[in-house]
């Protein structure tokens, strides 16, 4: 919902939203965006890993195209951000809160905006710390901040922001690419475990570029919400998800600090 209902709010402003129905559900290859955009379109807004199959997408493929052919690009960086590389080379926004893969605390977050897109992208709310007021004197006009504090009106977050910067300096110090390796290979560890139990795990066959630290799975003949109830009674705390089509999935998401013993708790209890 949050990287839909923005868009649908600016329908009074003429903007028309144009669904993508992937061909494989959380599954979003570039063919299936490059097909729905037509002369029209002005922007594309993603995310970069769909929160329920684990997906990531492309990014760089299609933000290539997508620049070539002068289409703004909006990425949902949140499943992503703290656990995997999120290239913004091709990206023209991104936005993430902080309270997922990064860690960090509630009502905090980061937003990325390309500095050439910083004067199309107009801030709708004004106050004394995004516009030029010397001395704390109201202007004649609205003069906007030439950098990123043009986003940030009034007063911030300030708690948010120190517990977010410890979460990244955490992340920073253990590095990115030792965080990816380490979610990719918890993957690798409960994909066979899952499928020997006659678990059916939502795309287990996608190549690890395109892979995350989710999993997804569920079974027939079994009451996932149950299961969840079950789990949580052994001490495992997992995710109900719903996919669009009602079924219902069990998600697990392990972040660094889960360990193997962690994980074959979670199959003892499967």
């Amino acid at each position: 919902p949050s990287n839909v209902s923005p868009w649908m709010a600016l329908a009074d402003k003429g903007v028309e939203l144009k669904r993508l129905e992937p061909s494989a559900p959380g599954r979003i290859e570039p063919e299936d965006v490059f097909a729905l955009i037509d002369p029209r379109t002005r922007m594309a807004a993603l995310a970069s890993c769909h929160y329920v199959s684990g997906y990531r997408i492309d990014i760089g493929a299609i933000g290539r195209e997508l620049r070539s052919r002068g289409i703004l690009f909006c990425v949902d960086g949140i499943q992503t951000v703290g656990a995997f590389p999120t290239p913004v080379e091709h990206v023209d926004f991104l936005a993430a809160d902080a309270h997922k893969w990064m860690l960090g605390p509630c009502s905090a977050g980061i937003l990325y905006v390309k500095r050439e897109m910083q004067d199309r992208l107009k801030p709708v709310v004004q106050g004394w710390h995004n516009l030029s007021c010397p001395d704390f004197i109201a202007q004649e006009t609205l003069d906007y901040k030439p950098d990123a504090r043009r986003y940030e009106a009034g007063t911030a977050n300030l708690l948010g922001i120190v517990g977010h910067q410890a979460s990244l300096q955490l992340l920073d110090a253990l590095g990115l690419d030792k965080i990816s390796a380490d979610l990719l290979a918890k993957r690798r560890l409960l994909l066979p475990e899952l499928l020997a139990k006659g678990y059916d795990v939502l795309h287990p066959d996608v190549p690890e570029a395109n892979a995350s630290g989710i999993v997804a799975f569920s079974k027939p003949d079994e009451d996932m919400a149950a299961l969840q109830a079950r789990l949580g009674q052994a001490g495992v705390t997992v995710s109900l998800r719903v996919m669009r089509d009602g079924s219902k999935l069990i998600r697990l998401s392990p972040h660094f600090y889960n360990t193997p013993a962690e994980l074959y708790q979670l199959l003892e209890a499967l």
